[in-house]
């Protein structure tokens, strides 16, 4: 009798210094389950960070892209506004917006103009037309006109910056040849649109320098081997009315 007894007061001691153990164990375990990250957990709904609220921003204020026409009128500097008169142009862009501040534009322009040299060495003269084409393709920044005054909020400057491809055309008159050459070119310019149609639409100006390099910039023209005393230096101005759409 005394045996079992001892047996059992030896087996419940043994359980309740187990217990506490147990417990502890248990309780670590669950601590270190909450402390691990889960990948899978779902971001809170409520917990707006500073990109998100730039995101609602922008597709509540801003634009994905916008397509439109271009007008206007091309000239030139130095020794090439000597011998080529202004032209008209026309052309078309496409600008695609990375945000409301910053956008990447494609553009393709046409300008015809007449050009007349003349030899200094007799009556000898050329004359005929002149037709520069350029794709270009050209970063956009846009100002914040925000804290401005209320009637200068609505409006949109920005600075135009980037490259282009120059062809120019030369067609002699009587004269069956055609001459064609190509040069890169920079261009810098400025501009400002005026919202139309609840901004679904917009009129503008923009003024832009290209930097163009012909290959012929330091060869004097020869109007059959007569000298004209003429060079084709300089460079391209244009001052363009911008008319598109926003979408």
């Amino acid at each position: 009798m005394q045996l079992t007894k001892a047996i059992i007061m030896l087996t419940l001691s043994t359980l309740i210094f187990s217990l506490p153990m147990t417990f502890s164990n248990e309780a670590i375990a669950q601590t270190e389950m909450e402390n691990v990250y889960d990948p899978f957990a779902d971001f809170s709904e409520f917990e707006e960070s500073a990109d998100q609220e730039a995101d609602i921003n922008f597709f509540r204020n801003g634009r994905l892209f916008n397509l439109g026409l271009l007008l206007g009128q091309r000239s030139y500097t130095e020794g090439l506004a000597k011998i080529y008169d202004p032209g008209v142009g026309v052309g078309f862009f496409l600008t695609y917006f990375f945000d409301l501040r910053f956008a990447l534009q494609f553009s393709y322009m046409s300008s015809s103009g007449d050009f007349k040299v003349k030899s200094i060495e007799s009556t000898l003269e050329s004359t005929g037309t002149s037709e520069l084409t350029t794709f270009a393709i050209n970063f956009k920044y846009y100002f914040n006109t925000q804290n401005v005054t209320r009637g200068l909020a609505s409006l949109n400057p920005y600075v135009i910056f980037g490259f282009s491809q120059h062809q120019r055309i030369l067609s002699e008159a009587g004269n069956l040849n055609i001459g064609k050459d190509n040069a890169q070119g920079f261009d810098l310019g400025a501009g400002l649109e005026v919202p139309l149609l609840r901004n679904k639409m917009f009129l503008g100006a923009q003024f832009a320098y290209h930097v163009v390099n012909f290959k012929d910039e330091a060869t004097e023209i020869t109007i059959q081997d007569e000298q004209t005393g003429e060079f084709g230096s300089g460079d391209s101005l244009s001052a363009l009315m911008v008319l598109g759409a926003n979408f």
